[in-house]
């Protein structure tokens, strides 16, 4: 009787074990209509893998508050699904795609030279005063 229970017990282990890892959906291979990159099907999947992370599911090309309110994201701004700071970001200066030259950087949503610029000399917002100018990224008053 003993042994009846342990084999029954362990056949029953076996049972959920496979249960759990069984696919949730068997379905044809679909992907998005925005990018091909993410398949909206789960086949193949467990049932305990097929629970998709919120950041998953929460992008901003679908919902662009989500980068108002992600901690640690790059910016207020939605750009080819990611969030970006269009004041700062020099791959995204001011709008979607606008790239700074080589040797500038994106203050306030501008591209600047901060070896000239006297309102952001060196870096942005670093002004110099009505006496002096930039001069390579640093304020004169000779």
């Amino acid at each position: 009787m003993n042994k009846l229970l342990k084999t029954l017990f362990l056949v029953s282990m076996l049972i959920m074990a496979l249960a759990i890892t069984m696919p949730t959906r068997v379905e044809s291979f679909e992907t998005n209509n925005e990018n091909d990159e993410e398949p909206n099907s789960l086949r193949g999947t467990s049932r305990f893998l097929s629970q998709r992370s919120s950041k998953a599911t929460l992008t901003c090309d679908r919902n662009p508050k989500v980068c108002y309110s992600i901690r640690g994201s790059g910016g207020p701004n939605c750009c080819n699904n990611k969030c970006v700071n269009f004041n700062t970001d020099e791959l995204n200066c001011g709008k979607c795609g606008k790239k700074c030259g080589y040797s500038k950087i994106c203050c306030e949503g501008k591209c600047i030279n901060p070896k000239t610029n006297e309102k952001h000399c060196g870096k942005c917002g670093n002004k110099c005063n009505s006496k002096g100018s930039c001069v390579y990224g640093l304020c004169s008053y000779a």
